[in-house]
């Protein structure tokens, strides 16, 4: 049977304790004080991109054809912050003519190239196109 060798009792074989390097300990609070600045900065934006992103709740009608005139409700919608209303197949963005834009509401011409079937509403803010969960029906 082997034998485990008794715990030393001599001070100098005390259970090892790491040292601190101030070095480490400097780099670590740098790490931290910009890790919270980058926050205080970044975290304002973030939440107010949030509560001001663009949200359709419907539209009216959500069927019809080329040229038709449908209204699209939600909020943030206005001049401000849509730069352009596309309807949205699985291949290609079809630009919208805009006649009126609100904050709460935007009325858009149906682009006459469509063929039938169903399109996504999308919005372009700023560079980007977000595809809307708010689906509008071409007939013929």
């Amino acid at each position: 049977m082997a034998s485990i060798p008794a715990p030393s009792r001599r001070p100098d074989r005390a259970a090892f304790v790491p040292r601190r390097s101030p070095h480490l300990t400097k780099v670590t609070l740098t790490v931290v004080a910009l890790a919270v600045a980058s926050f205080a900065l970044l975290a304002p934006s973030e939440l107010r991109a949030q509560s001001a992103s663009p949200h359709i709740t419907a539209i009216t009608p959500n069927t019809g054809k080329a040229d038709d005139t449908i209204t699209i409700s939600g909020q943030n919608l206005g001049k401000d912050q849509i730069a352009a209303v596309f309807l949205s197949d699985a291949k290609l963005d079809h630009k919208a003519v805009v006649v009126d834009q609100e904050a709460t509401k935007i009325v858009i011409k149906v682009p006459d190239d469509l063929k039938p079937g169903d399109y996504n509403i999308s919005v372009q803010e700023g560079g980007a196109i977000y595809i809307q969960p708010v689906i509008f029906t071409v007939k013929t």
